[in-house]
């Protein structure tokens, strides 16, 4: 036996509440004769009689009043499938897998996850907490779908990076230590250093700014998490360069002194996607939101 025809159903159920082949054919937008083509293909495919047909009205027989009363929860299951289908289409629900930095996380990430939730409610984000590197690696694997990196980044075949923010990096020096305004590479070099793990572009980038002065300085620890190195920094453990997510002049930690650059450095962030024809309609709506964030 072949499957049973949602379309043929559909009439069934329409015939059965609406009494005539002709009512039910007005409703479903129907020629009578195909309304009546699909009762006697369903009857023929089940080898039963549906429906009697009375002076006034038609009504089911026990066969057609079993088969009405699941047919009625296939169509509702057939009405709710497409319109999951049409919504995940439409980027109203989902599952999008971000990946990035703790520092990004952070300070940067809860404000756009705020605004998804508020607009896109049915879209859940699955944050991981990566380097760049590994963001990127994963997202030319296929296990991530979003990626905010630390730009400039290796060229990836499918992969495309688009810059996002740009942040100042600073000198996080413990309130106790007497400092100069401005942070020079020799000055800064002469004091135990807290870095980021030598694995990651935030190293690089901070140990370029020393080599470009002449500087190869040896850090006292190295590890990944922003507010871990800031809470060693505020101990008089030592100090760090790091991004500054908040505007210049906020109080970050009372036992710790924020201190601008001589040379500056910037810290620059993307986002790294597949091919926008390539995505579904929850990652490019999780990718318009973070657009909104971008600095223009």
């Amino acid at each position: 036996m072949r499957h049973l025809n949602l379309d043929q159903l559909r009439s069934l159920v329409s015939i059965v509440d609406l009494g005539t082949f002709s009512a039910a054919a007005n409703a479903l937008h129907l020629a009578q004769p195909t309304v009546s083509l699909h009762i006697s293909e369903l009857e023929s495919r089940l080898d039963a009689q549906l429906l009697v047909r009375g002076a006034r009205r038609i009504t089911p027989t026990a066969a057609g009043a079993a088969l009405v009363e699941r047919a009625r929860r296939l169509l509702r299951d057939a009405d709710d499938a497409i319109d999951v289908v049409r919504r995940q289409a439409e980027g109203r629900v989902g599952r999008v897998r971000l990946g990035t930095s703790t520092g990004v996380v952070v300070e940067l990430l809860p404000q756009v996850l705020e605004a998804l939730e508020q607009d896109h409610p049915g879209i859940d984000v699955e944050v991981s907490i990566l380097g760049s590197a590994e963001t990127m690696s994963r997202l030319a694997m296929g296990t991530l779908d979003v990626g905010l990196v630390a730009v400039p980044q290796p060229p990836m075949r499918d992969l495309v990076v688009t810059r996002w923010r740009s942040q100042p990096m600073m000198a996080f020096v413990p309130k106790k230590w007497d400092a100069p305004k401005r942070i020079t590479p020799r000055w800064l070099a002469e004091r135990p250093l807290i870095f980021n793990d030598a694995t990651t572009h935030m190293y690089r980038l901070t140990m370029e700014w020393f080599a470009a002065a002449g500087e190869s300085p040896r850090p006292r620890i190295e590890l990944n998490f922003d507010a871990a190195m800031r809470s060693l920094v505020a101990a008089g453990y030592g100090a760090a360069v790091l991004p500054v997510h908040q505007p210049v002049g906020v109080e970050i930690n009372e036992r710790l002194q924020v201190l601008p650059l001589m040379p500056k450095l910037t810290r620059h962030l993307g986002i790294a996607h597949r091919p926008k024809p390539a995505l579904d309609g929850a990652t490019t709506t999780v990718l318009k939101v973070l657009s909104a964030f971008a600095q223009r």
